[in-house]
């Protein structure tokens, strides 16, 4: 998975984006549009892959992983009236990831200004719905002459995208988001070039300072009018404490965590939130060469989850070896699930179950 992380000038996304990476980025403000992208990958903790390895031993043990990019900042309309939310260079960069984690700021700023992270929420929802309106409006009025003079054998496709952007400039001057529009497949299709902001699955982030994060903790973020869109998520962190938590030894994180009572770190918690605001599950191929956690979208089959692994395990499919985690744990090795029962032969209709431990039998 690939996660654009953005947010206004001092809403602190590059602290969030250390703690969750455990980078070390100098965390003074971006200058809009202009400043580099940062990177960082992250292995997806999973203690069910830890304990297979465990089991196995194996030469490598592999977990899935998570890639965030910490982009410059948004700006506002008072600050570029009529420019985009984000650069060039960062809308390319967000057209190839899976969602946007918003950070808004839920601390107290150098300037000693509460924080409003409701109206922040509203205000980056309104800058991104703006970028997405500009950019259909803009190709309504170059399709509709192109659709006049094209030849018959493109109108249908001309037309496809015209019914399209309509039905997107309309939720968005509604205030809705783009990924609110119900759209069949040649819909989407045609809108896949646009790079819409708001066609994205969005996790709204406040990044808190200690002392609001000691008075609100788990408390549930106000999203306004966006609650009720589908692919919207919100949370809460302290950016600066998590940040300070990421950074720190492994052996010392527990007793830190423990000091501020928090359960465990924001950086797993945002990923499980991930996985959720995607779909996502996770399922995993064993042996004592490999253990391996591999990430797919929930309801995935298993000839096309035999494709996550390889394309020639999908093209040569026959059938799957299943068992589920805890069963292989309990029994204790293959031989002994085998003998129970535990282990069936799934065809490839069969629907991957989160926790699933498959071995493909394929023939190419």
């Amino acid at each position: 998975m690939k996660i654009a992380i953005i947010g206004f000038q001092t809403s602190g996304k590059t602290t969030v984006f250390n703690a969750l990476t455990g980078q070390q980025v100098a965390t003074s403000a971006f200058s809009t549009g202009r400043a580099e992208t940062h990177h960082g990958i992250v292995k997806v903790p999973d203690s069910r892959l830890d304990k297979l390895s465990e089991l196995f031993k194996p030469k490598k043990h592999t977990p899935a992983t998570v890639e965030y990019l910490d982009l410059a900042a948004v700006a506002r309309q008072e600050d570029a009236p009529g420019g985009e939310a984000l650069g060039e260079k960062q809308m390319a960069e967000v057209a190839v990831t899976d969602a946007l984690l918003v950070v808004v700021r839920g601390f107290v700023n150098a300037a000693g200004d509460a924080p409003d992270p409701a109206a922040d929420i509203e205000a980056i929802a309104l800058e991104m719905a703006l970028s997405d309106l500009k950019k259909i409006e803009t190709r309504l009025e170059r399709i509709d002459k192109q659709i006049q003079r094209a030849p018959t054998a493109e109108k249908r496709g001309l037309q496809i995208e015209m019914d399209a952007c309509k039905l997107v400039q309309a939720a968005l001057e509604q205030g809705q988001p783009a990924r609110t529009v119900k759209l069949d497949e040649e819909q989407k299709k045609s809108l896949r070039g646009f790079q819409l902001l708001t066609l994205k699955p969005t996790m709204f982030l406040v990044n808190d300072g200690e002392d609001q994060w000691k008075e609100h903790g788990a408390e549930p973020v106000a999203l306004g009018a966006l609650a009720e869109a589908p692919g919207t998520m919100a949370g809460r962190l302290c950016g600066q404490m998590e940040m300070e938590i990421a950074q720190l030894p492994a052996e010392d994180r527990e007793a830190f965590l423990a000091d501020y009572g928090i359960a465990e770190p924001a950086a797993h918690r945002v990923i499980r939130m991930c996985y959720e605001l995607l779909g996502r599950i996770s399922f995993f191929t064993v042996g004592p060469d490999e253990c391996r956690a591999w990430t797919i979208m929930a309801d995935t089959t298993a000839q096309p989850a035999a494709g996550a692994i390889h394309s020639d395990l999908e093209r040569g499919f026959i059938r799957a070896e299943v068992i589920r985690w805890d069963e292989l744990l309990a029994a204790g090795s293959y031989a002994e699930a085998k003998k129970h029962g535990k282990l069936r032969l799934e065809g490839k209709e069969y629907v991957v179950q989160d926790g699933d431990i498959l071995n493909i039998l394929f023939s190419v």
